[in-house]
């Protein structure tokens, strides 16, 4: 193994010198978790063990699509990334008939399997616990192998406008602007709710290179604008073994291929923007995979988001002139991607002679 990055090294040197001194303080290991996802045969857990003030407790729940209105008030975002993970500390997760166990990485992290749960579709409960006591019950949900198409949903400028990668601008709402005055994209929210009547059981999971530190302030967002509750998947900022911070478009590339591999009969319609990588990375994968993408959709940026986005008034995919087999969408909004949408399937109905 090649030796880490000397990023890496700096930064675990801190992380130790902050954890002993946290420690010898009297604080504890805490356990917070996501939303998971899964089918009948196996489900995906997420958690992260953090150092807190706070004494252990046997019985937490997790924010997820439980309403939870003391949640709600408008925090500053820097507060979520000021945290201390707890390295190599031991995670249990029981779901259903199942256990599955591992251990916090370098960030305090665990993605954990657990397979043979037993559990049918629909919403369940997992039990995620560490050594000292301290435990909580977060949602999975277990997808019917039934349905056949899912929704994959970027986040940023997608679904909340953030004006990404803005460095000044995007810092400016990470670290400081209440979360509360963030605007979601008109008519988004509306198209998700509409696919998921249409197809009841739907998958729908949020892709981004946003940080886990972010996610209860995401739900809380998607929560307050009525958008459908699914997993996220996110990443975790910061150095790598292999450099001062990890590739976004990579973590974007392999969830893609680990949904693939998780629902290998599932078609899915991804959802992004036209002012990052999105374009690339959907069209990528729908040139590699078309029998797994069912159509991608793109929100169209302003020539004026576009130049602050990406420095130029085009939209990213003209420029590299990918061409899919699948249905690429644009669309200035969520009501007009969905009418793209629904005349696109119906044309593809006609065309199969169905």
């Amino acid at each position: 193994m090649a030796r880490p990055h000397i990023a890496a090294l700096i930064e675990d040197s801190v992380r130790r010198r902050v954890d002993g001194w946290l420690r010898r303080r009297g604080w504890f290991e805490r356990v917070f978790g996501y939303t998971g996802y899964g089918s009948p045969d196996r489900a995906r857990v997420f958690a992260r063990v953090l150092l807190s003030p706070h004494e252990p407790e046997e019985s937490r729940t997790a924010l997820t699509h439980v309403e939870d209105s003391l949640l709600d008030i408008a925090q500053r975002g820097w507060r979520f990334f000021l945290t201390a993970p707890a390295v190599d500390v031991p995670v249990t997760v029981r779901l259903g008939e199942a256990q599955a166990r591992a251990t916090t990485d370098r960030g305090g992290y665990v993605d954990i399997e657990v397979r043979g749960h037993g559990l049918p579709p629909g919403w369940q409960e997992a039990l995620v616990e560490v050594g000292n006591g301290d435990t909580l019950t977060v949602s999975v949900l277990v997808v019917d192998p039934a349905v056949q198409v899912g929704l994959v949903s970027d986040i940023d400028d997608t679904v909340m406008v953030t004006h990404l990668p803005r460095m000044l601008i995007a810092g400016w709402n990470t670290f400081v602007r209440s979360e509360q005055v963030r605007q979601a994209v008109a008519g988004m929210g509306a198209m998700y709710r509409s696919l998921l009547a249409e197809s009841p059981g739907m998958p729908i999971l949020y892709l981004s290179t946003g940080a886990w530190n972010t996610a209860p302030a995401i739900t809380r967002f998607l929560r307050r604008h009525d958008f459908p509750v699914g997993p996220m998947l996110l990443t975790d900022w910061g150095p790598t073994n292999t450099g001062w911070f990890r590739s976004g478009q990579k973590h974007k590339e392999e969830e893609l291929r680990r949904l693939r591999h998780d629902f290998p009969g599932m078609r899915w319609i991804l959802v992004g923007d036209d002012g990052q990588h999105d374009p690339v990375i959907y069209g990528e994968f729908a040139q590699e995979f078309p029998e797994a993408v069912e159509a991608i959709c793109l929100r169209e940026l302003t020539p004026a988001e576009q130049v602050l986005s990406s420095g130029l008034p085009v939209a990213t995919d003209e420029l590299l002139g990918k061409r899919v087999q699948v249905p690429m969408l644009k669309g200035a909004n969520g009501f007009s991607l969905h009418q793209l949408l629904v005349r696109a399937r119906a044309r593809s109905v006609r065309g199969s002679g169905a």
